[in-house]
């Protein structure tokens, strides 16, 4: 390793002794043994141990208008809820919404063994990823749009979880809403609108519960985790829950290893009409050598990809960040019928990358990294308040919601400090470099760009014919200002301050008991950026509208859940001219596709999850006569995920479970024209859990491969 990062590395033994003494606490106050939580390709998996074992949920509260408590009850199987947030107007049966939802249970997130959201949301045929595997970054593709980490919300709140890889370990759900949610959830700091993760944090239950985890995985990478939950109080009002996490080792990666740290503290409070919750969560993460995104030249065909483990990224080069958080909600009912709410969100985002992008040049594979040093730093903060209540006006039952959002980001960032000359590889064959440092170099982030978003939304949804029809109608005001600041001088160079009212509509018809047919329009509002190697990096641009419409079907054979969907989203998108390096935002694109889903229990001891998306992405209008109506980039025909477990009768082997999940995605484009090609891929996942009891006491173990 590198010996000129000597401050950062005092930095990070400091760190890790924070992390490993709050796992030697956990493991102090009621925990002997473990079980593994996999990481990763080839695992191996040790036994994990309650030492009292969780008594379910604590009790749900009185008021349906309430999200702070327990979320909706698990489905058959336990892998997915049967309820959701559809944003300010709280927790909705699934069965129930105009819209396409899934929500992951902590049970499959315990149970698939998950590193990190993106590995929940692998089950989802919706959802791919955008960035690589073992680069300490999540992004993805929700029906065919990027949607970054930044746009993961934490409780219904922007700006919370961490930017770039928010921990899965002290999340409770894994909520997906697919399709634009600007309605519901106000804009995300991004502006995406292929869809919206949100993660419910966990709270602590009605009975004790002391769980330590203890994991090994390939390479060499060691997890620590505790969560521990306890109730106090006569009605048991007052809860605490702490989960914390420590990873450290070598990844599958050559030349890679990682450390990864999490802590985090959940208090909440339940009384007769007043509830309220608190979450301080404080995480880091590492890595040596991390994967990057690969760009490839224009108009040079795409090579084959190399070996998974070889790393073409220098020893040396590292990305170190860390994320504290706060987060608050409050509320309180002022009738059975009508609560009033409010949230308050604050985070600190902090990195250092020091490494470089690979462009790859030819068909051999040859590439160049320049190599730079980039600090980066994001202070968010967020608020919202409301009310949800419900009202009878003759045979039409209202469920309403009011609420006030406001966003505000400040971005510091400086443009890469080259740090040698350009190193030029080959992808199958790597050159590593000796040494060089980012000592010396200036670790200031001066402030580049700031934005306010401010939002006031209301809806309702008409109940008629005892639930049979029921509609949603409401929309969202929103004001986006956006300014940008040279780096250098910190004057401000370009602004822009965009507003629009957001409508949504949204049906659902109950022709039969257990079939929900229904139908939406939602816009939703885009605030574009340039990329920092844009020659206008430091403009500000305005928002633009997208739109979705979209109809389904929902049928619930009361075992097992299955969904479709056809849809159409249109989104303006911006372009960088690879000759001039212009950022502009004059194309749009159309994806039009249709979804199937199924989840649940078919027959005891057998759950399935997953489905398949077919997808058509168009560019209906482009910068160039010869691109338009050409296929949009990274949009896939088909997408395919599906995840079964099946359970041993117990005449065979009490306890044991078979799991394994298929994942296809159809072959995509990379450029506008339509002249650069990525094949398609498909993975094959396959694992046994098998779960018994020591002293009455939980142990449950599961390699995956």
């Amino acid at each position: 390793m590198c010996h000129s990062r000597t401050r950062t590395r005092q930095d990070r033994v400091r760190h890790r002794g924070l992390g490993n003494s709050l796992i030697l606490a956990g493991l102090a106050a009621g925990a002997m043994a473990g079980s593994a939580w996999a990481q990763g390709e080839s695992a191996v998996q040790l036994d994990e141990l309650s030492v009292r074992a969780a008594g379910g949920p604590a009790r749900p509260p009185a008021n349906p208008n309430a999200v702070v408590g327990p979320p909706p009850p698990p489905y058959a199987g336990g892998e997915v809820a049967t309820g959701s947030r559809l944003g300010f107007l709280g927790n909705r049966n699934v069965f129930d919404q105009p819209f396409s939802s899934t929500s992951y249970t902590e049970k499959l997130i315990r149970d698939q063994q998950a590193r990190n959201v993106q590995d929940v949301v692998n089950n989802d045929p919706s959802i791919r990823t955008n960035v690589p595997a073992f680069s300490g970054i999540l992004g993805f593709f929700i029906r065919g749009f990027p949607v970054f980490a930044q746009d993961i919300a934490f409780n219904g709140l922007f700006g919370v979880a961490d930017s770039f890889n928010p921990a899965i370990e002290p999340i409770e759900r894994v909520e997906v809403l697919r399709g634009p949610s600007t309605l519901l959830s106000g804009i995300p700091p991004f502006g995406n609108i292929g869809g919206v993760i949100n993660l419910i944090p966990k709270r602590a239950l009605d009975e004790p519960l002391a769980r330590v985890t203890v994991g090994y995985a390939s390479d060499a990478q060691i997890y620590k985790a505790v969560d521990l939950s306890r109730r106090f109080g006569d009605d048991k009002e007052w809860g605490i829950r702490f989960n914390g996490a420590v990873n450290n080792g070598s990844t599958p990666i050559d030349n890679q290893s990682l450390h990864f740290g999490v802590a985090s503290l959940a208090l909440d409070y339940r009384g007769e009409r007043l509830r309220a919750s608190v979450d301080l969560g404080y995480q880091e993460l590492d890595f040596d050598s991390p994967l990057r995104n690969r760009s490839v030249a224009a108009g040079v065909r795409i090579p084959r990809a190399p070996d998974l483990p070889l790393n073409q990224h220098q020893r040396w080069e590292y990305r170190d960040s860390a994320n504290q958080s706060v987060a608050t909600r409050v509320e309180y009912d002022l009738t059975d019928a009508l609560t009033v709410y409010a949230a308050y969100g604050r985070s600190h985002f902090k990195q250092e990358y020091f490494g470089g992008v690979l462009t790859i040049f030819n068909t051999r594979g040859d590439y160049r990294d320049p190599i730079s040093f980039i600090p980066f730093r994001i202070e968010n903060e967020t608020v919202e308040a409301g009310l949800r209540g419900t009202v009878e006006t003759g045979p039409v039952e209202h469920s309403f919601g009011l609420a006030a959002v406001g966003f505000w980001q400040e971005n510091a960032q400086v443009p890469g400090i080259n740090v040698g000359p350009t190193i030029v590889s080959n992808l199958y064959d790597p050159v590593y470099l000796p040494p060089r440092t980012a000592m010396g170099l200036s670790e200031a982030t001066p402030r580049t760009t700031s934005r306010a978003n401010r939002s006031i939304a209301v809806a309702d949804t008409l109940s008629f014919l005892e639930d049979r029809v029921l509609l949603t109608i409401g929309g969202r005001w929103q004001g986006i200002d956006t300014r940008s600041y040279s780096a250098v001088t910190g004057f401000q160079t370009g602004s822009s301050d965009s507003g629009a009212f957001s409508p949504g509509v949204g049906l659902v018809v109950k022709p039969i008991e257990r079939l929900s047919l229904y139908a939406n329009y939602i816009e939703g509002l885009t605030s574009p950026a340039p990329p920092v190697n844009a020659v206008n990096a430091s403009a500000a641009f305005p928002a633009a509208v997208s739109r979705q419409t979209e109809v389904g079907a929902k049928y619930d054979f009361g075992s097992v859940g299955v969904g479709f969907a056809a849809f159409e989203i249109e989104q303006p998108f911006g372009y960088t001219d690879p000759t001039t390096l212009v950022f502009s935002v004059d194309g749009r694109q159309r994806n039009s596709g249709v979804e199937l889903t199924v989840f649940g229990e078919p027959t005891p001891g057998l759950r399935l999850l997953g489905g398949v998306s077919l997808l058509d992405g168009v560019q209906v209008r482009a910068q160039s006569a010869a691109t338009l109506g050409k296929t949009a980039v990274g949009v896939p025909d088909v997408q395919l995920n599906l995840y079964g477990e099946y359970d041993l009768p117990p005449s065979l082997l009490a306890g044991l479970s078979l799991t394994g999940r298929v994942i296809y995605t159809a072959s995509q484009y990379y450029d506008l024209a339509n002249s650069q090609k990525i094949p398609d891929w498909a993975t094959l996942d396959l694992g046994l859990r098998y779960a018994t009891t020591l002293d009455d006491r939980p142990l449950p173990c599961a390699p995956t491969w």
